[in-house]
């Protein structure tokens, strides 16, 4: 049997989702019983966008992850089965961290396979018994969606491993794609059966559900969600190869909160989201956000921790069961070093080997006393790599025996195994350093796990040694994500074999009073940025970044992964064309100023000269004796003039107000306060500097500014030169009478008490004096140069220059933050805007009169 969740699985990869079946009921907000997935409506339409929080406030969040934190197994009598807590999953333990009164909803997958006739009631049972609600994937769809797409592409990618050639590594399958688009789908309609929208947060975890944000973000535009990401995230060179990077990234955008091991994987996520969407993160009271049509999406940079009280217990257990006993005893007179890996081709437990080996040939008096034991916990995934890498681990660790070995030592113990956490520790209490030279990992908790075994438990057997010392010490890759917060560790290049080698022997002969210290340092820092320290930090930046989510208006625009809300301040909204055009025919005195670029021009037009239309709509609204007509533009007079010699009555405020002339018949003024440009002579040098070094960049010159313009140069280098530029100039200009200020794109120079607020003010202050004060204004721009014209609009009204029953319409163009109380789409809705404006200048025909 095939469920509806599967059907039209194209559709579903390539971002038209389809509405699942009409519903028909909504789900209790905490099930009795398993929720249907063909019931649940995912059309657009229906999002939930209430301005109106529930009436019934109970702190709850629902955490999904690939995989629910819960061991299963069948019943010896082979009906059903029994189900208990895995204490290894970091799920279990962000609970730690959460308040004491919050209620925890599970969402994931399970690690076997659960027949369908069974499946309802094993979900009743979770529910009931662990608040957990199981997402059962088809097995083709699990199969490609788990060992294909994510074991085979993601991670893979995720740990800058690419597919060169067909046999090495695996390219990018639709079908792969296709079926993790699937299953992301499945784990949303898990979340819509039992999610409180209006109360509810949501935390997604990790890799396997990167597109999920979208599929919920869709259907509540209001949710507040959370993202963690626990593998590295490449750089962008890595990143921008993978042929759904846009969908990702996207959906991943939909999220509130986006959370990140290390600051370096969320450079390179920031990184990728200015090269590939032109987003630019800024950094407010310590708090790192990129600006996403009105909403603000939170960076968090938090490595995770481990959970105290667990390693603590078990150690207890371990000691108890005198395992750390029998391993002193075994290891005893031996220096014992230990790693703990997956087994998996990211590890580097080859190259750690490879270390070993050449520190006990460049140092032999370790021959005989330096043992390596190596634990290989299971591999997660599958595949010809797996085999690969074991075979040659198998191979070195022979060949390294076969050549130190003497009678009662062996170099290497492989253990090749599962091995419990308990047995896990007491391997931690005996080893006098850990190491790990994985080439590239998420976090990697086991240097944290050792330093806690390492400090031990008062009075028992745990004690690093006999006298009551506690030491350890580390040689931990540079590539791990625990790297940068172990200060004391020996860090090293895995791939320098030779250096590698130097830093286990200085590790295993440093002093004890420096092993103390450092040991010290590691264990002040792991106990108290625990699991509970990292999930409750994450969480209190959830509730900061979603604190205003029902303040402001929100609702979804846009088609498959190219979904996202608009999240804007109450006041603004659509300029009504009915509205206005009533407000303009009542009108007896009306200032109209238009920016001209992205206002009246689009921004992407290679020809900027105005159509014959734009003339004629001009010239239109000139015509009208009520009006004053205005263009207000950063371009130079030369030009704007001769683009609108037909427009007579036009006025023309140009390079951002410093020239100005009330028509075609006037003379330009000059509004500056200063005529003197000898500031030029210092300001160009240094741009031209900066353009020779700057590929793609250039440099416009105009009677009163100069522009740098640097939008055509590498995205990140022209970004930093301008950032760099922007000091230079304000240095080298201190004490002149200049401004300098970064917009898009571009740095410019020019003389101050110069900006289009100013010249806007000055406008209705003339048409004030003259008896003619405006009693109708419409002001339309599309840059942060704009929003100077609006922010003087409300001023002007306060200081009497307009009245306050003038009719203001201050608009900008796009859906986006602004002091305008309206906006319209683009160049067309505006210039549809002002056809409508020309019609009620227009008087109608005066009948005709039949004789």
């Amino acid at each position: 049997m095939m469920s509806k969740s599967y059907t039209n699985l194209l559709d579903l990869a390539s971002g038209n989702f389809p509405v699942m079946g009409r519903e028909k009921k909504r789900l209790p907000r905490v099930m009795t019983v398993a929720g249907v997935i063909s019931e649940l409506d995912d059309d657009q339409a229906n999002s939930v966008t209430s301005d109106v929080p529930s009436s019934i406030v109970v702190d709850r969040i629902i955490i999904v992850a690939n995989q629910l934190p819960v061991k299963a197994k069948r019943r010896s009598d082979n009906k059903g089965w029994s189900f208990s807590w895995d204490e290894d999953s970091l799920l279990l333990h962000i609970k730690d961290g959460l308040p004491d009164d919050m209620e925890v909803i599970y969402i994931g997958s399970l690690k076997v396979e659960v027949d369908l006739s069974e499946q309802d009631d094993v979900s009743q049972l979770l529910l009931d018994k662990f608040k957990c609600v199981p997402a059962f994937l088809p097995p083709d769809i699990l199969s490609k969606y788990y060992h294909g797409f994510c074991k085979q592409h993601l991670w893979p990618l995720f740990h800058y491993m690419l597919p060169y050639s067909a046999s090495h590594g695996n390219r990018f399958d639709r079908s792969w794609w296709e079926a993790y688009v699937a299953a992301n789908k499945i784990f949303s309609q898990k979340v819509i059966e039992v999610i409180n929208p209006e109360d509810d947060y949501v935390w997604i975890h990790d890799y396997h559900l990167m597109v999920l944000p979208t599929f919920l973000r869709r259907r509540f535009n209001r949710l507040r969600m959370g993202f963690f990401l626990h593998s590295p995230f490449p750089s962008s060179e890595i990143y921008r190869t993978l042929p759904v990077r846009e969908e990702i990234l996207k959906a991943l955008l939909n999220s509130d909160l986006i959370g990140f091991h290390t600051f370096d994987y969320a450079r390179h996520f920031l990184s990728c989201c200015s090269r590939m969407l032109g987003l630019e993160y800024q950094s407010k009271r310590g708090y790192i956000g990129l600006e996403y049509y009105g909403r603000t999406v939170g960076i968090k940079i938090m490595p995770v921790g481990i959970h105290m009280g667990q390693i603590e217990t078990v150690l207890q257990v371990a000691d108890k069961e005198r395992r750390i006993g029998e391993l002193k005893q075994q290891f005893e007179g031996k220096t014992v070093l230990l790693g703990v890996d997956d087994m998996d081709i990211f590890k580097g437990v080859n190259l750690k080997l490879l270390a070993l080996e050449e520190m006990l040939k460049q140092h032999p008096k370790w021959q005989g006393r330096a043992v390596l034991v190596q634990i290989a916990n299971p591999a997660r995934g599958k595949g010809k790599d797996i085999e690969e890498i074991q075979e040659e681990i198998q191979t070195s660790i022979k060949r390294i025996n076969d050549k130190f070995r003497q009678p009662g030592y062996e170099p290497i113990v492989f253990i090749d195994r599962p091995v419990s956490l308990s047995e896990r520790t007491a391997y931690y209490s005996v080893a006098e350093c850990v190491v790990v030279t994985a080439v590239r990992d998420g976090m990697n908790l086991t240097p944290y796990e050792y330093i806690v075994c390492r400090q031990g438990i008062p009075g028992s057997d745990c004690t690093a040694d006999s006298n009551g010392l506690k030491r350890s010490m580390l040689v931990v890759s540079e590539f791990i994500g625990c790297s940068p917060s172990l200060s004391g560790a020996i860090r090293v290049n895995p791939w320098n074999v030779e250096a590698t080698a130097e830093a286990l022997n200085e590790a295993i002969s440093m002093v004890d009073a420096e092993k103390v210290l450092r040991h010290e340092k590691h264990y002040k820092y792991v106990s108290t940025h625990d699991v509970a320290y990292w999930s409750r930090s994450f969480f209190q930046d959830l509730e900061r970044t979603c604190q205003d989510h029902f303040r402001r208006r929100c609702w979804g625009i846009g088609l498959s992964f190219g979904f996202r809300v608009v999240a804007l301040d109450p006041n603004f909204r659509k300029l009504s064309m009915d509205s206005i055009a009533a407000s303009y025919s009542r009108a007896k005195n009306r200032a109209i100023l238009l920016d001209y670029d992205g206002t009246l021009m689009p921004q992407t037009a290679i020809n900027k000269v105005p159509s014959p239309e734009v003339i004629s709509i001009i010239n239109s609204l000139c015509g009208d004796e009520r009006n004053t007509v205005f263009l207000v533009s950063g371009r130079g007079r030369d030009s704007l003039g001769q683009w609108f010699s037909p427009c007579e009555k036009l006025g023309i405020a140009a390079e951002h107000g410093y020239f100005l002339r009330w028509s075609a018949d006037k003379e330009w003024d000059v509004v500056g306060q200063s005529n003197d440009f000898q500031w030029m002579q210092i300001a160009e040098p240094v741009m031209k500097q900066y353009t020779e070094a700057t590929d793609g960049s250039s440099i416009e010159t105009k009677e009163s500014a100069l522009v740098w313009h640097h939008r055509d140069a590498d995205l990140g280098f022209g970004s930093c030169q301008a950032k760099e530029m922007l000091d230079h100039l304000e240095s080298v200009l201190a004490n002149e009478p200049v401004a300098v200020k970064s917009g898009q794109f571009i740095v410019e120079v020019k003389p101050q008490g110069v900006s289009k607020g100013l010249i806007a003010e000055k406008i209705f202050e003339t048409m004030a004096e003259s008896g003619r004060q405006a009693d109708f204004v419409l002001c339309v721009g599309d840059d942060r140069s704009d929003e100077d014209m609006f922010e003087i609009i409300g001023n002007a009204i306060n200081s009497g220059i307009l009245s306050s029953s003038t009719e203001v319409y201050a608009c900008t163009v796009g859906q986006k933050p602004s002091k305008a109380k309206y906006y319209l789409d683009d160049t067309t809705e505006v210039r549809t805007m002002l056809h409508a404006l020309v019609e009620e200048s227009t008087p109608p025909p005066s009948p005709e009169i039949v004789t």
